[in-house]
């Protein structure tokens, strides 16, 4: 019917990682055009979506969460959740007696360092962290649009039409949360997949040491890569593999590990995987929007309206640069572009 518009041909801006760096959000949003009514974001046409990350790392991690809750709450943007707030959650809940443990994201030191920002930055504020902590499920772990669609990491046709028929919709409750510290269960292996990405463990014997100091007997895996032959072929990490490594043929036990996405499907578009080249899709229908904005790389956006191929000239980003005398993580400064 003249008049009436589909959801895709609104116009939507998908947002990558924030990570708490609020001003870079503000500006990215001017650029794109988004103005401040009645002190949230708003477009007139066009809403954005956060692909998840909003917390953890960044200077201001309050101020964004803050600033999205408000536009999501007002219709001005949609978000999926990203590892961050899932962890965040786990982190702060007790686990359920007889189950040999006090919280269910273990506060080892590694945890505890990944959290550390955020919790210092709501020391003041802890009734707010609690009401934000509540917000995070009623954030859907995906957005499945006839014409598009959004997940953190990683989308999994087969784990999603089971979460979905499992739990009525798309969102987790308490219940599931307590589930998914399982990591061998169906709740863990939903968690782990949608929002942190498939993988398949190295050769016997190999390690890579990460750049965040992290030693992985694991690497990350793409999950729409078109018959593979070698781990180079399927890898999907900031850090690379070993050359030796990455020549190495797969064995037919691990392309069957692999799942794909067909170049039929919607276009999707994910974060989580620190990129750090030119923004570009990575396949005519898949994208990654994640461009290590609190690492002092991009906060970027994809402005989606009707096409089926993905196209480099719909990606718009503001650059963060490192300040002459950096005080990270109390300054941001960033450039649009």
């Amino acid at each position: 019917m003249a008049g009436i518009k589909t959801a895709a041909s609104r116009g939507y801006d998908i947002i990558g990682d924030i990570h708490g760096c609020a001003n870079t959000l503000e500006r990215l949003l001017d650029q794109m055009g988004y103005r401040k009514l009645n002190g949230i974001y708003q477009h007139p046409r066009r809403q954005a979506i956060f692909i998840g990350d909003i917390i953890d790392r960044g200077p201001r991690i309050r101020e964004s969460l803050h600033l999205v809750r408000d536009m999501v709450e007002h219709g001005a943007a949609r978000i999926v959740m990203g590892n961050h707030e899932y962890n965040a959650l786990g982190y702060c809940t007790r686990a359920r007696p007889g189950s040999g443990k006090q919280f269910l994201r273990e506060h080892n030191a590694r945890h505890d360092r990944l959290i550390k920002e955020t919790l210092e930055q709501f020391d003041a504020y802890p009734h707010e962290w609690n009401e934000f902590l509540e917000w995070f499920y009623t954030i859907p772990l995906f957005i499945d649009e006839d014409d598009f669609r959004v997940v953190h990491a990683c989308w999994d046709q087969g784990l999603i039409d089971k979460f979905r028929d499992s739990q009525g919709g798309a969102c987790i409750d308490e219940d599931f949360l307590h589930a998914s510290a399982a990591i061998e269960s169906f709740a863990g292996q939903v968690m782990d997949t949608l929002l942190r990405g498939t993988d398949l463990r190295l050769p016997e014997g190999v390690k890579i040491t990460g750049r965040d100091g992290y030693i992985r007997e694991f690497f990350r895996t793409k999950f729409w890569a078109d018959n593979p032959q070698t781990y180079a072929d399927v890898v999907f990490q900031p850090d690379p593999l070993p050359p030796e490594v990455a020549r190495m043929k797969l064995t037919e036990a691990e392309r069957k590990q692999l799942i794909s996405y067909p170049l039929d499907a919607p276009p999707v578009f994910v974060g989580h995987y620190w990129m750090d080249s030119s923004p570009a899709p990575l396949k005519q229908n898949v994208a990654c929007i994640d461009y290590s904005a609190v690492k002092y790389g991009k906060l970027v956006a994809y402005r989606m309206d009707d096409e089926k191929v993905l196209s480099r000239d719909k990606f718009v980003w503001v650059e963060v640069g490192r300040p002459e005398q950096p005080d990270y993580p109390t300054s941001e400064d960033s450039v649009a572009r």
